[in-house]
C-alpha cells in the first residue's frame, strides 16, 4: 500500500487549467482517469487525509503510485479525452458500464449491392443502418414479417442468394411475394436499393406521409376500377399499421429523444435507456455497474452518455436526450454531442407532461433491473466467495485464488499437438486472456512433456519483461521467440509487462504507456487436466524458473480427485463442494478450449492443397488456376504452356507449380457416403453443390481419440 503523500505532486505544479489526470500503479498501470475544469482543486481532493476520503477514493490513491496529467484547451476536449483513455486503458477505479444483455437490433446493409434486412448483435458495422435495440429478436421477425409485404426487401443470406442467382429459382419468399427477388433480376439494383431505402424511411419514424401515399392510389386504383390492385393497397396499409401497433404512441408531437434513467445504491448503479423516435418507443436497453469511485448521480449519467453515443455519428444521436440528473458541467456534454450528430442536441430534465411521466416509467424500468440484478448477484457472489475460500482451504493457501489459470492439451493420436489456457478471475471467465499454444520443442503424444513446455514458454515470458522492467533480475531468462505463444485468435502475442499478484487482473501492458497487452498478470493458482505426472511436470516447469509463489494443482478426471506436488495421496473435496464443482469448470473450459484448437488445426491441414507450397503464389492466383482448369485433378495433368495460358502466371512460376503437383501425391477420393459415389476431385476448402466444404479424404470424426 502507497503513502499518497509520497508521489503527491509539488505546489504549483499542477496547472489551474481543464486537464485530463491519470493515476498509475506501481507498474505503470493506468488504474483510474479523470477529467477536471480545474486540475489543480481537483487533484487537491485526492491528496487529503486519508481518513476523510470515501473507502473507494482511499483504496484508488494508495494503489496508486504515480499521477500525471494532459492539459486541454477546452473542457469538451477534456471529455472527449477522458472517454478515449477510458476505452484505451480499462483502469479498474473507473465506472464501466456492462449490458444486462446482448441486445438485438433490426439491421439493414447499406453498404451492399442488394440490401438485406436482418437481426444483428454486437458491435455496429459502417455503412449499416440500425434500428432498435429490441428486447428480443422474435419481436423484429415478427416486425419485419408485417413490412415485407410492403417492402419486399432481400432478408436471405449470401449463400442463398448466390445459389438462387446460379439456379435461376428465388427462394420460397419470393414466390409468395415477400420478396422482390433480386437474385433472379426481378427488380434491378436500384430499384431493390429503393426498396431498402423506403423500408429504412418508414422504420425511422416517416410513415404518415407513406401511409397517406398508399391511402390514395387505393382510392385512385378504386375509382379507376381497379378492384384487385386496390385490395392489395388496402392489405398493405393494414400490415403497416398493424407493425405501427406494436409500438405505441408515447410521445404525442412525433419527438426523437432518448430517455436515461438511473437508480442506485451505495455500490451498484443501473441505466435505463428508451430509445423514442416519431414519439413511439422503437428501442430499450440497460446497463448496470459497480461503483468503484465515490460518484454522483450526474456523473454516472454522463459515463452512460459517453459509452451510449461515443461510436455514433449523424442521426444515431437524438435531437433531445432527457434524463433524471444532469453532469456538473451540462454545457461540454451537450457541445460534444452536438458535434457528434452534427447539429444542436437539447440536453435536459423533463418537468411536466408526457415526457417527465415516461421519464418515471424509465425509473421505475431502472429500479426494477437494479432489484433483479441484485438479487441474482447476490447468490452469485456468495457462492463463487464460498468456491473460492474452500478451494484455499484445501490447497493451503494463504489467500483466496483471485485468479487462476488452467491448461490442458489436446491431440489426435499424437497429431496436431496443442496446449489452452483458460483464466478465471474471481470465479468468471476472463475470455480475452484465454491463449492458445503450439507444442514445438518435440513431435509425437507425451502429455507430460508438452505440460512441461507449455507452462515454462508462458512463465518464461513474464520472467523476461519482469527483467526488462527491473522487477526482477536473473540470468537465465527467456530464449524463446515471441511466435512461441499465440491468443485466442491465433496471432502472436508480444512480450508481457511485469504484474502485482495483488491488483485486479487486467489486460497485459505496453512499456511505459499501460495499454492493454497479454499476459500481464501471474494467477494465484496453476490448474493442469490431469493427475500426479502432470501436476509434477508444471512444478518442475515453475522450479526451474526459480518461481516459488504460484500454486499448482491438477483435478483428474477419473475420481475428480486434486492433486498436489509431493504429495502421494490427492485431496478429495466432497462432491456437493462449491470449491470442487468451480475446479471442474475451469478444467472442462480449458479442455473444450483446447480441442476446439485442436480440431481447427487438423481441419486445416486436411483442406491444404498442394498450391500452398509453391512460392509467391497467393489466394488470387490459385482461385484463378482452379477457376481456369476446373479442378486441382484437371490442373495435375495440364502441360507447362496450357498453364502459362492463366492470365498472372508466367512460365517460370508454371514450371514450379508442375513441379510441386507432380510431387504431391493425390489425395483419396472422396465419397458420397449416401450413394457410394465418388466424388470428382475439387480444391480442397472449396464448396459443393451443396453448400458445404469439400475435402477429399478428410477423417471420420470417430476414429481414433482426441484428449
Amino acid at each position: 500500500m502507497a503513502d499518497p503523500s509520497s508521489y503527491r505532486p509539488k505546489p504549483g505544479e499542477i496547472p489551474d487549467t481543464p486537464g485530463v489526470y491519470r493515476f498509475r500503479d506501481e507498474h505503470r498501470r493506468v488504474i483510474y482517469v479523470g477529467k477536471a475544469k480545474s486540475l489543480r482543486q481537483r487533484l487537491a481532493n485526492y491528496f487529503q487525509d486519508l481518513a476523510s476520503l470515501h473507502p473507494r477514493t482511499r483504496t484508488m490513491v494508495t494503489t496508486a503510485a504515480s499521477v500525471e496529467w494532459t492539459v486541454v484547451s477546452t473542457e469538451v476536449e477534456a471529455l472527449q479525452l477522458e472517454y478515449s483513455w477510458i476505452k484505451e486503458f480499462d483502469p479498474r477505479f473507473n465506472v464501466k458500464y456492462r449490458d444486462d444483455k446482448s441486445y438485438p437490433y433490426l439491421a439493414v446493409t447499406m453498404n451492399e449491392e442488394f440490401p438485406r434486412v436482418q437481426v444483428m448483435r454486437g458491435h455496429k458495422r459502417k455503412g449499416v443502418r440500425y434500428f432498435g435495440p429490441y428486447g428480443h429478436a422474435w419481436a423484429i421477425r415478427d416486425t419485419v414479417d408485417l413490412l415485407l409485404r410492403v417492402f419486399p426487401v432481400r432478408t436471405c443470406s449470401a449463400g442463398v442468394f448466390k445459389n438462387a442467382a446460379r439456379t435461376g429459382r428465388p427462394c420460397l419468399l419470393g414466390y409468395i411475394g415477400k420478396c422482390s427477388a433480386p437474385c433472379v433480376d426481378r427488380v434491378s439494383a436500384d430499384e431493390h436499393r429503393d426498396l431498402a431505402e423506403e423500408f429504412c424511411d418508414f422504420m425511422a419514424g416517416r410513415t404518415g406521409t407513406y401511409i397517406r401515399r398508399l391511402e390514395k392510389q387505393m382510392t385512385d386504383a378504386a375509382e379507376e376500377m381497379e378492384y384487385e390492385r386496390a385490395a392489395r393497397l388496402r392489405d398493405d396499409i393494414g400490415a403497416l399499421k398493424k407493425a405501427m401497433e406494436k409500438s405505441a404512441v408515447v410521445l404525442a408531437d412525433a419527438t426523437d429523444a432518448d430517455l436515461i434513467a438511473v437508480a442506485e445504491d451505495e455500490l451498484e448503479a443501473a441505466v435505463q435507456i428508451f430509445h423514442v423516435r416519431g414519439g413511439r418507443v422503437r428501442g430499450q436497453r440497460g446497463w448496470v455497474t459497480d461503483k468503484v469511485e465515490e460518484i454522483t448521480t450526474g456523473a454516472l449519467v454522463e459515463h452512460a452518455l459517453q459509452q451510449l453515443y461515443g461510436e455514433e455519428r449523424g442521426d444515431s444521436v437524438p435531437k433531445e436526450v432527457l434524463a433524471t440528473a444532469l453532469p456538473e458541467l451540462v454545457e461540454p456534454v451537450q457541445e460534444w454531442l452536438a458535434e457528434r450528430r452534427g447539429s444542436g442536441v437539447s440536453l435536459r430534465i423533463p418537468q411536466r407532461g408526457d415526457k417527465k411521466a415516461l421519464m418515471e416509467t424509465v425509473q421505475r424500468n431502472a429500479q426494477q433491473a437494479l432489484v433483479l440484478h441484485k438479487t441474482k448477484r447476490a447468490s452469485d457472489l456468495t457462492t463463487r466467495s464460498r468456491a473460492l475460500e474452500e478451494i484455499a482451504e484445501a490447497l493451503d493457501l494463504d489467500s483466496a485464488p483471485l485468479r487462476i489459470e488452467c491448461y490442458d492439451i489436446s491431440h489426435l493420436q499424437g497429431d496436431d499437438v496443442v496446449a489452452s489456457m483458460v483464466v478465471f478471475e474471481d470465479g468468471l471467465q476472463r475470455k480475452s486472456e484465454y491463449r492458445r499454444f503450439q507444442i514445438k520443442g518435440f513431435a509425437g503424444q507425451d502429455d507430460v512433456r508438452s505440460m512441461h513446455e507449455v507452462i515454462s514458454r508462458r512463465f518464461k515470458r513474464y520472467l523476461a519483461e519482469k527483467e526488462k522492467t527491473g522487477e526482477w533480475v536473473d540470468d537465465t531468462s527467456d530464449d524463446a521467440s515471441p511466435a512461441d505463444l499465440k491468443d485466442a485468435s491465433g496471432n502472436d502475442v508480444p512480450a508481457v509487462s511485469a504484474t502485482g499478484p495483488q491488483a485486479t487482473p487486467e489486460y497485459g501492458l505496453k512499456d511505459d504507456d499501460g495499454r492493454p497487452k497479454k499476459f500481464a498478470y501471474p494467477p494465484q493458482l496453476v490448474v493442469v487436466d490431469g493427475g500426479q505426472p502432470q501436476v509434477a511436470a508444471a512444478k518442475r516447469a515453475l522450479d526451474e524458473l526459480g518461481i516459488d509463489d504460484i500454486a499448482v494443482c491438477g483435478l483428474a478426471k477419473r475420481l475428480e480427485e486434486v492433486w498436489l506436488p509431493e504429495e502421494d495421496d490427492p485431496v478429495v473435496l466432497p462432491r456437493t463442494s462449491e470449491g470442487l464443482y468451480l475446479l471442474q469448470r475451469v478444467r472442462d473450459e480449458a479442455h473444450r478450449f483446447a480441442i476446439t484448437y485442436q480440431r481447427t488445426k487438423r481441419s486445416q491441414r486436411f483442406r491444404s492443397s498442394p498450391l500452398d507450397d509453391v512460392p509467391g503464389l497467393g489466394d488470387t492466383r490459385k482461385q484463378a488456376l482452379l477457376k481456369h482448369f476446373g479442378s486441382l485433378k484437371k490442373l495435375r495433368s495440364a502441360t507447362i504452356d496450357q498453364i502459362c495460358e492463366v492470365p498472372g502466371i508466367g512460365r517460370k512460376t508454371a514450371e514450379t507449380i508442375a513441379v510441386a503437383l507432380a510431387q504431391a501425391a493425390p489425395a483419396a477420393p472422396a465419397v458420397n457416403t449416401a450413394t457410394g459415389e465418388i466424388m470428382e476431385e475439387e480444391e480442397p476448402g472449396t464448396t459443393g453443390s451443396g453448400g458445404d466444404p469439400v475435402t477429399a479424404g478428410a477423417p471420420d470424426e470417430r476414429r481414433g481419440q482426441e484428449t
